[in-house]
């Protein structure tokens, strides 16, 4: 066994070509640089992060808060500096670290702004700062294959994610999204019909659970990756996701053969591999283990909760479950003090994106019921309790009951067990809308 480990290790410690992860990290930090321009001109600062008067934060970093003007400046300043430095290899650990501490901040801030390709890029930055990445000098094995594992473990569970009735047997939620594009000359026609949406969720699914050993198969590598862009692109074309098309792209690129940029570039010369980095000693190879398990782990984490994973979202976070819903939802409260009973229309003080994350997440739904319940308190009222009328709806079914409407959500704290003030999913043909009203 001893043998094994060290064997192990040996494979793990080889010598290779550095040219194909140093390609990532200047495309990475081209991309992340155009990202936060694009943020900054778009006036995303101010509006997500600056205008709001309350926030929603995750559970653990209250303490995450918007800084002042010239705070969120600096820090988006800091952020695109840190991002040519990843761009030019200038400082390359510390800039990514830099990168992955500022970006992270300003994604705590708020939590209706979560996007699962935030999380990821804050994971890759992180790793590049752990990483050598300079073409001139040789990396180790171990370094590739972090990556790989990490953005394999993207692909797989967004894959596996999909193996549901409503993605596979009901083509939702994109029989949904694809309504838009029914008046769109010649494809448009296409694109609104029922089987057009059943082949792109099977397609979707098989090519998340597939794309990883394409990619890692030097025969059908070129073709997964032409696949790979056509379907990145398209993604990119039909809904809103931003960069995030672009940061697959780029990370699909750790599958390659480590010399792939000098054979694109036709430079054929490979510096000496006899001066690789660090070599990964046991206690590094433990604690590269221990990330990785927790990248494996994290994601089946909604396997210790009841209930629709979809309808509840406990667990639903960081676990890569992409383009699985479409949920419209309402909310008010009913606010229950020794003085009587007030009425509060949260879209009075949420903006349009907080309003409709909150809308159809009940753990925001408690955290602003928490937040109404310190405000009255504040105000001098005794004996306060929180009510929500919250109704939603998932993936075209009849609309629901949320939160219990009879439980008073100031009676209970923040936590990551599962909460008792969710009403279940109700059961097809069975709808709770019309008897709850």
């Amino acid at each position: 066994m001893a043998t094994e480990r060290e064997s192990l290790l040996e494979r793990l410690n080889r010598p290779v070509d550095p040219a194909g992860i140093a390609a990532f990290r200047v495309a990475f930090g081209a991309l992340m640089l155009f990202a936060v321009v694009r943020f900054v001109a778009r006036g995303w600062v101010g509006e997500l992060y600056l205008e709001p008067s309350f926030h929603f934060t995750y559970y653990g970093f209250d303490w995450v808060r918007p800084l002042p003007v010239w705070g969120m400046g600096a820090l988006f300043a800091l952020m695109g500096l840190s991002a040519i430095g990843i761009m030019f290899g200038a400082f390359t650990r510390a800039s990514a670290l830099v990168f992955f501490l500022t970006f992270g901040y300003a994604e705590l801030i708020d939590k209706s702004t979560y996007l699962n390709h935030y999380y990821l890029v804050s994971l890759l930055a992180l790793l590049l700062a752990l990483v050598p990445s300079s073409a001139s000098s040789p990396v180790r094995a171990w370094a590739y294959l972090l990556f790989r594992i990490q953005v394999g473990l993207v692909y797989f569970y967004a894959g596996f994610a999909k193996l549901n009735s409503d993605w596979l047997f009901e083509a939702q939620p994109l029989r949904t999204w694809l309504q838009v594009y029914r008046d769109l000359p010649l494809i448009g026609s296409l694109l609104g019909q029922t089987p057009t949406a059943f082949a792109m969720s099977w397609a979707g699914a098989a090519f998340d659970l597939l794309i990883v050993p394409l990619l890692l198969c030097k025969r059908s590598r070129r073709l997964a990756y032409a696949a790979a862009v056509a379907f990145h692109v398209s993604i990119w074309l039909l809904f809103p996701v931003g960069v995030f098309s672009w940061v697959m792209l780029v990370s699909a690129t750790v599958f390659f053969d480590p010399s792939w940029p000098r054979r694109w570039l036709k430079k054929s010369s490979i510096p000496s591999l006899s001066g690789a980095g660090a070599a990964l000693s046991r206690p590094a190879a433990a604690l590269a283990a221990a990330y990785v398990a927790l990248q494996v782990l994290v994601p089946l984490r909604f396997v210790a909760y009841p209930g629709a994973v979809n309808w509840t979202e406990e667990a639903f976070r960081f676990a890569w479950r992409v383009m699985l819903i479409e949920k419209s939802g309402s909310v008010e409260y009913r606010v229950v003090t020794d003085r009587g009973q007030t009425l509060v229309l949260p879209r009075a003080e949420l903006t349009p994106l907080q309003y409709k994350m909150m809308s159809t997440q009940p753990d925001m739904i408690h955290e602003y019921a928490l937040h109404l319940a310190a405000r009255f308190r504040a105000a001098g009222h005794a004996d306060v309790r929180v009510y929500a009328d919250a109704f939603a709806s998932l993936n075209g079914r009849p609309g629901q009951r949320l939160i219990d409407p009879g439980f008073d959500l100031a009676s209970a704290r923040r936590s990551l067990l599962p909460q008792p003030f969710i009403v279940p999913l109700a059961a097809p043909g069975n709808s709770s809308l019309a008897s709850a009203r």
